[in-house]
């Protein structure tokens, strides 16, 4: 789990813009980690998390006027049925809200990222935290059954 930089991009709804913006990205051999792009009618918002924050800023200060940047919650999640909704149960019995999330895609049976837009980033990280050492103390206590098969 990590805090890190979301940039959100506003763009105009019309064919090439965000091509555009993707090309600045990858011509300046900055990596998109995480995407979601939404639609509000005639303009767009592209949320991206990038590998290089220092690096998306001077693209989009060069390539672009309107965009803003905040701290998102990044997590690293099995990428199988209910992962996202252990977490965002926990969050809620915590009283965390989650103003917004996305995953990446995912093999199945693989990983995902998730991006949380979080108010309080740092409680988020002490709740999910609380969560993963619950986690892994249950799977250090689960023991493989001794084999009786007639031997």
């Amino acid at each position: 789990m990590q805090v890190q930089t979301q940039f959100s991009i506003y763009l105009i709804n019309k064919p090439g813009v965000l091509a555009a913006v993707t090309a600045a990205l990858a011509k300046a051999h900055v990596n998109i980690m995480a995407l979601a792009l939404m639609d509000s009618g005639e303009h767009g918002t592209l949320r991206i998390v990038c590998d290089d924050p220092e690096k998306t800023r001077k693209v989009l200060g060069k390539t672009h006027d309107r965009w803003t940047e905040t701290e998102v919650l990044t997590m690293e999640m099995d990428n199988e049925p209910g992962a996202f909704s252990a977490v965002a149960q926990e969050l809620a019995d915590n009283h965390v809200n989650i103003t917004y999330a996305y995953i990446t895609g995912g093999a199945r049976g693989g990983k995902s990222t998730t991006v949380f837009k979080i108010a309080d980033v740092k409680k988020a990280q002490k709740v999910l935290q609380g969560m993963e050492k619950r986690r892994q103390k249950s799977e250090g206590n689960v023991r493989a059954a001794p084999d009786r098969r007639p031997g």
